[in-house]
């Protein structure tokens, strides 16, 4: 049989299909496995900013209700009638040192939100108190706040358990 010639044509169709240098093959990257983010709880005794707000504005709510009251319920002696009229800011301010004085200390006892009294804070006004119904609206909206929240379920989950 007659030995076939190969065209040039051909000769350099034949080497272009055949590269020169081996081609490894691609391997995907290994994936790594997805670890989820856990937020790292903080110690008990850091607590949120918002929440030494609330405490420092309760306290000096508290003082100022106390002396407002007092001053009041004096001040309305004369007439047995109205002096009850001081009675309001009087208590408010004593339930507000009371509750200050548990959310001060950086050992907090186990305690919840007081909403009542930042209600009643707001109630003030009508006692001529600005400042403690400007307290009273933001310690509503902190305690709204959900770091604040957290760190009450967190105290009064350590409380239980």
């Amino acid at each position: 049989m007659p030995a076939v010639k190969k065209s040039p044509r051909s000769a350099k169709t034949e080497e272009a299909i055949v590269p020169a240098v081996p081609v490894e093959p691609v391997v995907p990257a290994p994936v790594a496995p997805v670890v989820p983010v856990i937020p790292v709880p903080m110690p008990v005794s850091e607590k949120p900013g918002m929440l030494q707000t609330v405490a420092i504005m309760t306290l000096v709510n508290g003082i100022i209700n106390i002396l407002w009251g007092g001053l009041l319920t004096l001040s309305l002696m004369p007439t047995l009638v109205c002096w009850p009229f001081g009675a309001f800011p009087l208590v408010l301010g004593i339930l507000e040192v009371i509750y200050a004085a548990k959310i001060l200390p950086s050992q907090l006892q186990p305690v919840q939100p007081s909403k009542t009294i930042a209600i009643m804070e707001i109630i003030a006004i009508l006692y001529l108190n600005p400042l403690s119904m400007i307290g009273g609206i933001l310690a509503l909206v902190f305690y709204g706040d959900p770091a604040v929240k957290a760190y009450f379920a967190r105290i009064n989950s350590q409380a239980v358990g």
